[in-house]
């Protein structure tokens, strides 16, 4: 498996806050097994916002975590904590690089997903 996509501390907030608790982490490491394998496809067919060499960040069509998460077998609440550990990712990354708002912004009309690239 590829590098964490979500930093420790981002998925420590993002647990704090999600209705699913404690297994948002394992939520987390499933989803990014998928992501993984279709990390190509997300280079191909998505905006890359972001690149280092643990992660990538990408802004996909609403609805993604949606479809995903019904494809994954994922409950509404699974699916909902799981994407904004990857818009907590996103925005945190937004902070360090001075991208923020524009990140903000973009999220307003598009969703985050966040990939693991390096093996760890």
């Amino acid at each position: 498996m590829g590098a964490e996509p979500i930093e420790g501390q981002v998925l420590m907030l993002a647990t704090a806050k999600a209705s699913v608790g404690p297994r948002l982490p394992a939520l987390v490491d499933r989803v990014q097994a998928t992501l993984e394998e279709r990390l190509d496809r997300y280079r191909r067919e998505y905006e890359c916002v972001h690149e280092t060499p643990e992660r990538a960040c990408f802004l996909v069509e609403w609805g993604h975590w949606e479809e995903l998460g019904d494809e994954l077998g994922l409950g509404r609440r699974e699916r909902s904590a799981v994407r904004r550990a990857h818009e907590e990712q996103l925005l945190r990354t937004g902070r360090r690089t001075d991208r923020e708002a524009e990140f903000e912004t973009a999220l307003e009309i598009r969703e985050p997903v966040v990939v693991g690239t390096e093996d760890g």
